[in-house]
């Protein structure tokens, strides 16, 4: 009896710590982590999809890794790097939270002889990040950008812009990005802004300052948010009046909150069409782009980004210095970087970009032609 109750109370220890893990995947059988990987949360499908693809490279190597979820919170992500550096961890690829706020961690990270890879959002403020493996973010705000821009007739058109989180430096990045490409057409009188008083007073810049951008994105911030992306979408189609509306090119950061934002303006009944743009091809937003429900998302196959990252550290670990392309300014230094390219898709090039590459099974759509 007293052999059975033990057991008993090691099963129950053993599923108690279990459940303590709090989101980490290890490929680590042997008690040691030579790369750690900090995600910024397990909530959004994009991470989840990037955890997918890097456990596929991660797979395939003689490297011991482990995942870490910081569940939107810049202390858990502290906490995490902190658990990684006991656990004896060569090379860091983080993806922050706060861009900002992560810096002390990264400098910790530093510190204790590890080398940071900063991983799809640069960590700004600090000379403690060593790489940075991302898609070009001014080139994704383009292209959405060039996709409103190139569906507009005429004048007048109302525009409607929304971005990501101001602590997101890709924030600033998309938003400069799109800007370029729209600020001459909203100059020409193609585009009329219709939702941010910031954005109005400086539209005859097209290079726009730090301070210009955070305020513009104070603004029109969705924060990554889809509830919050949904209620100043609704907020911005009640105060203004029907003939701000009609034909509308909506400027949506990212899929999630363009799903959201969507579904606003197509309830709209006083919007006739509408033009939004999306990024990461999440799954849910490529069947809203099948269907006819949003217009665009810029694929960023993080299958190779993920590769570029694991890669990277594979060669750090070898003693060697990795390839770089370019640099980003972090307010501090110049971070050596590593681009990864980006497709458009479109209801006309789903299947080829998305099928046919091997990201996504057709079965995982309706509607596919």
């Amino acid at each position: 009896m007293k052999k059975m109750l033990a057991v008993l109370l090691c099963m129950v220890m053993v599923f108690s710590l279990a459940g303590c893990s709090g989101g980490s995947t290890s490929t680590s059988g042997k008690g040691k982590v030579d790369v750690g990987i900090v995600l910024p949360t397990k909530d959004e499908p994009r991470w989840l999809q990037d955890k997918e693809k890097f456990e596929s490279v991660i797979k395939d190597t003689n490297y011991s890794v482990e995942v870490l979820f910081s569940q939107g919170s810049s202390a858990n992500e502290k906490t995490n790097v902190e658990t990684l550096i006991a656990k004896g961890i060569k090379v860091l690829i983080i993806c922050a939270h706060d861009g900002a706020a992560a810096a002390a961690s990264v400098e910790a990270a530093k510190a204790a002889g590890v080398t940071v890879i900063a991983y799809d959002r640069l960590i700004t403020g600090t000379d403690a990040v060593d790489y940075y493996v991302t898609f070009d973010s001014v080139a994704v705000g383009e292209a959405m950008g060039k996709y409103l821009a190139d569906n507009a007739t005429g004048q007048g058109n109302p525009l409607y812009l929304y971005a990501g989180a101001a602590t997101d430096n890709n924030a600033f990045l998309f938003f400069q990005g799109a800007w370029n490409i729209l600020q001459p057409k909203i100059a020409d009188g193609t585009f009329v802004i219709k939702n941010s008083a910031e954005a109005t007073a400086v539209q005859g810049s097209k290079e726009l300052t730090r301070d210009q951008l955070a305020a513009i994105i104070g603004q029109v911030t969705t924060n990554w948010d889809f509830n919050e992306a949904k209620s100043k979408a609704e907020a911005h189609l009640t105060a203004v009046s029907a003939a701000d509306k009609g034909k509308c090119y909506v400027l949506a950061p990212n899929d999630g909150t363009a799903r959201s934002i969507a579904d606003v303006f197509a309830a709209d009944s006083d919007v006739s069409e509408y033009f939004i743009t999306g990024q990461d091809s999440e799954k849910a937003s490529v069947q809203y782009v099948i269907d006819g429900k949003q217009s665009m998302t810029v694929f960023k196959d993080t299958r190779t980004l993920a590769s570029d990252a694991m890669g990277m550290a594979i060669t750090v670990m070898e003693g060697k210095e990795p390839q770089t392309d370019s640099t980003y300014n972090n307010e501090k230094v110049d971070v050596k970087a590593k681009q990864t390219p980006i497709i458009v898709v479109t209801k006309e090039n789903v299947k080829e970009a998305l099928i046919d590459s091997g990201y996504y099974k057709e079965s995982d759509f309706t509607g596919l032609k």
